[in-house]
């Protein structure tokens, strides 16, 4: 099965689908992917960021960037995420300097970590209230 040319259909660049990443895809019931290696990595830190934890849903290899779709195609097999990269927000209840660990999509506020504690932030209840636990 020869490396095969894509379009990405979020960018439109042309990338290569290798003979390895075909086999992966292939071996875990994946479809081509349909988008670049860089705007993979876009859209899954667009779903962490709407969560609020950092959970996608999909597992860590899903999109990564750097599990699959590297230079020679294969599967890299790091459990090593890096650094976590800061963005600098302005808090969207009080008006003060943050840093999130996430790019904000703009859809969504963005509280710094006072008023997000305020807010009953970080209570993995989904949205309903805390106070059954």
């Amino acid at each position: 099965m020869p490396d095969m040319t894509l379009t990405c259909r979020d960018c439109g660049q042309t990338f290569t689908f290798t003979e390895g990443e075909q086999d992966f895809y292939n071996s875990k019931g994946y479809s081509q992917p349909t988008r670049c290696a860089s705007c993979r990595a876009t859209k899954k830190a667009q779903r962490a960021a709407s969560d609020g934890y950092g959970n996608d849903g999909y597992g860590d290899s899903y999109g990564s960037g750097g599990g699959y779709g590297g230079s020679r195609g294969g599967y890299s097999g790091s459990s090593s995420r890096g650094e976590r990269q800061m963005t600098q927000v302005t808090c969207s209840n009080c008006g003060r300097a943050a840093e999130v660990p996430f790019v904000p999509s703009g859809d969504r506020p963005v509280y710094c970590s006072d008023c997000f504690s305020q807010m009953g932030g970080g209570a993995r209840s989904g949205g309903r209230s805390s106070s059954r636990y």
